[in-house]
């Protein structure tokens, strides 16, 4: 990496409005701050609409029992606990596909090694391949395609068994 790709990732950063990015590669590590965290502003705007005085029926509600199971927050967390996720390590939008006319890499269902590409990131017009640092079976794909994701953000559920 030449220092006109590092300025070119400052200004990305600090354009993208990011307070801190961590980016590791091979044979370097760079970490950017921008602003100062103590110095930040909160506003707060509230605005509320006129209030008309109607007459509107009560009703009462009764409860309907529901027979079907739903998952909880909590036992959906506790499933997916026993599962391997594969992090974005860089700022960027996330491709399932290496080119619009190619399949995708990985499905839900697919067999991944140690070392296989998962997906693509680009940033800065540069195309990243993501490499799976476990082997499993993709459970979940949790980012859609050509979107922009963030640094450490979930991309798969990776069964390790």
């Amino acid at each position: 990496m030449d220092i006109k790709e590092i300025q070119s990732l400052i200004k990305f950063v600090a354009k993208s409005g990011a307070s801190e990015v961590k980016l590791e590669m091979e044979d370097i590590k760079i970490t950017i701050k921008t602003g100062d965290a103590s110095k930040s502003e909160t506003t707060t705007i509230v605005q509320t609409a006129p209030l008309t005085q109607a007459h509107i029926p009560t009703v009462q509600a009764h409860p309907i029992q529901n027979n079907l199971a739903q998952p909880t927050e909590a036992e959906t967390q506790d499933e997916d606990s026993k599962y391997i996720t594969i992090k974005s390590p860089i700022i960027g939008t996330f491709y399932r596909k290496p080119s619009p006319d190619k399949p995708v890499f990985v499905e839900v269902g697919s067999t991944i090694n140690t070392g296989d590409t998962v997906c693509i990131i680009e940033a800065m017009k540069l195309f990243n391949e993501i490499e799976s640092e476990v082997s499993g079976k993709i459970i979940k794909i949790l980012v859609d395609d050509s979107t922009p994701v963030e640094f450490d953000q979930p991309l798969f559920l990776v069964d390790p068994s």
